[in-house]
């Protein structure tokens, strides 16, 4: 692995940027900007800390208003995949349940 002129100046330019954000950071308005992110940062972890905690009640909300409008919207839905699991997990028993394998069209 060579180390050409491009490589070289990213790696100075880099470090010129390190060394700016670093003299930025030890001024008052520097300081000022990292307790502004620090003061967001917590603000942000509370937040998802919250979020956390009312996910499950989210879900089951969730689960039985989709339930409900399943079965307002499409009231026979829930037979229908019962029946469809039922022929699924006979595999042709029943009569009228033959489920005819589609042939490959490459064999």
């Amino acid at each position: 692995m060579s180390i050409n002129a491009k490589h070289l100046a990213t790696f100075i330019l880099g470090a010129a940027a390190g060394v700016a954000a670093h003299k930025y950071l030890q001024t008052e308005e520097g300081e000022k900007l990292l307790e502004d992110l620090k003061t967001k940062a917590n603000d942000l972890k509370a937040e998802a800390e919250g979020a956390i905690d009312k996910a499950p009640e989210y879900f089951d909300e969730l689960k039985t208003k989709g339930s409900e409008a399943l079965k307002t919207n499409f009231p026979d839905a829930e037979s229908f995949l019962k029946d469809l699991y039922a022929k699924i997990t006979k595999k042709g028993d029943a009569p009228g349940t033959d489920i005819t394998p589609t042939p490959d069209p490459v064999a």
